[in-house]
């Protein structure tokens, strides 16, 4: 599990996938997210843009993420 740490509100679903290592490009991002293979607290979720908040967690590639 990868614990990240949120400095603010909020991080894009897009840019959390990105600061967590887990793809190499927004534009990869925006592929996985758009193509249903990330999962926002046990679901499939296809919003780029969604607000990610501490408490979440988010699911990709056999990794899951935690928002602290």
């Amino acid at each position: 599990m990868i614990e990240f740490k949120l400095n603010g509100d909020y991080i894009p679903m897009i840019q959390l996938l990105k600061a967590a290592n887990l793809v190499q490009t927004g534009g990869e991002a925006q592929i996985v997210v758009t193509e249903g293979e990330v999962k926002y607290n046990g679901a499939v979720d296809y919003r780029k843009r969604l607000k990610v908040k501490k408490g979440d967690v988010v699911e990709f590639n056999g990794e899951t993420i935690k928002v602290i």
